[in-house]
């Protein structure tokens, strides 16, 4: 770990199964409050099934998921506040941008008369501020998944899940929306869970790699990127590491390609 060390998320001996179908087999992983990591892997090797347990949507079918120290999935246990950012916005189109965040802190611990303060706060971090009474539709495809980060770290979560959200934008956007996201993230110290099958934006990205294997998913290693930052998305060592990680993958992914 390469941040403070309390561990705010740990998943010990993780397992899922549809039926007789197993779509995770064994996932151990610690992240460490503050912590950028990068879950990556092949299509269908089960991160977003890992993404729907550690939100507190499925219950694993083996194993503990631990929330700053409290079990996730007992029923004594309140449920975490995490943040998601999905492939897709999935804001509300007949409310406003501010409307659909007001959403989210209906049903959180926020007293209602922070919520203007921490929606404008959250806007002018994403520099969003003048789209906050505007339409959903009305807005870029960047500019919803900006929204959409807002909305996931408006109720100061314990850690943000974010399941490929760039992976439908044209690349130009994508990449001015990574460099802002490790601005925010160096500014909140938001703990985050990044999961992508992109080996460069996860080089660019995260501290830490966990590389998962074909499904049912293992762990096969969790690599420190060691670039310091801040990155740019053109140093050539993030070119050579990524030369290095498909190298390693390759046999992991693709084992007839060995």
């Amino acid at each position: 770990m390469n941040k403070n060390s309390e561990i705010v998320l740990h998943v010990e001996d993780l397992g899922v199964s549809f039926g007789g179908l197993e779509a995770i087999a064994k996932i151990d992983i610690s992240v460490a409050r503050g912590e950028f990591i990068a879950i990556l892997g092949p299509s269908g090797c089960g991160k977003s099934t890992l993404l729907n347990v550690l939100s507190g949507l499925l219950p694993p079918t083996r194993g503990t998921v631990s929330v700053e120290g409290r079990p996730m999935y007992r029923p004594e246990s309140e449920a975490p506040h995490v943040g998601y950012v999905f492939q897709e916005h999935r804001l509300l189109p007949w409310r406003t941008v501010k409307q659909n965040l007001e959403l989210v802190l209906a049903s959180s611990k926020v007293p209602q008369d922070r919520w203007d303060d921490n929606i404008d706060n959250i806007l002018e971090t994403l520099h969003i501020s003048r789209y906050k009474d505007s339409w959903p539709l009305r807005l870029s495809g960047g500019e919803r998944q900006r929204v959409s980060i807002a909305r996931a770290l408006l109720v100061e979560p314990a850690y943000v899940m974010m399941d490929e959200p760039f992976s439908t934008l044209d690349e130009l956007t994508a990449r001015t929306l990574r460099q802002e996201l490790i601005e925010i993230w160096q500014r909140t110290g938001t703990t985050i869970v990044f999961v992508t099958h992109s080996i460069r934006e996860a080089t660019f990205l995260a501290d830490r790699i966990v590389i998962l294997t074909r499904g049912p998913a293992l762990v096969d290693d969790s690599y420190t990127v060691p670039i310091d930052r801040p990155r740019t998305y053109e140093d050539p060592r993030i070119g050579q590491i990524e030369a290095e990680i498909v190298e390693r993958v390759l046999s992991v992914w693709e084992p007839e390609k060995k």
